[in-house]
């Protein structure tokens, strides 16, 4: 399991790495497993006009949990610290959503609100919303997989509070805004990427009709 899930960051990494360099030599990228020479540490990437933030594979754990399926790839491109352009792949389960083509959001058809969480550390202020708006939580795993059911109709809310990098979050929200979910801060601000510390701990992504009512239930939270 643990070779399955360092050979699959690392030829991922390669891959994009290698593609991106080669389509787009002039921009710079900012990746989960880059070393700190071409990684997150190069601030270089900051006076850049354009930069790439990928994760090569989100959900390690999972991809090395065969059949598993909620694990991801995300790809995003960043211009003035917002996300331009972004792709999730859940290559177990053959999809690719990006902005290229977004994806139309699909009417819900649940009896109650679902809220996604992480299976393995569902943070206390998603089970706060959970209670407070009466949903149901359903586990997953990567952040990526998480975002994409929403954008799917499998959920309607996926707040997060326990802690991200740009990584995590930058190509999902970027689809996910595509396909015409709220997106932002749990306190509601916006989500910028690109910073000097690539550190953003939390996210909410949701039908634009539940946004008020759970950045409520999160605020009431954090008070």
């Amino acid at each position: 399991m643990a070779v399955l899930k360092a050979q699959g960051d690392r030829q991922a990494h390669e891959l994009l790495m290698n593609r991106l360099q080669a389509a787009r030599p002039d921009d710079a990228i900012l990746s989960e497993e880059g070393p700190s020479e071409t990684g997150r540490a190069d601030l270089t990437r900051l006076d850049a006009e354009r930069t790439w933030i990928i994760d090569p594979l989100d959900g390690t754990r999972e991809f090395s949990e065969v059949p598993r399926t909620d694990w991801a790839v995300h790809v995003a491109l960043v211009a003035d610290n917002r996300p331009i352009a972004g792709a999730v792949a859940l290559p177990a389960l053959g999809l690719l959503l990006s902005t290229a083509n977004p994806p139309s959001l699909p009417p819900t058809g649940a009896s109650a609100v679902r809220l996604i969480v992480s299976r393995t550390r569902p943070p206390a202020a998603a089970i706060h919303v959970a209670e407070d708006l009466g949903a149901d939580l359903v586990e997953m795993g990567s952040a990526g997989a998480k975002a994409m059911a929403v954008v799917r109709g499998e959920c309607e809310i996926y707040a997060h509070s326990g802690g991200q990098y740009e990584w995590d979050s930058c190509a999902p929200v970027a689809v996910a805004a595509a396909a015409g979910c709220h997106v932002s801060r749990i306190d509601g601000s916006e989500l910028l990427y690109n910073q000097a510390d690539p550190y953003l701990p939390d996210l909410l992504i949701c039908r634009r009709e539940l946004a008020e009512p759970t950045l409520k239930s999160l605020a009431s939270f954090a008070s």
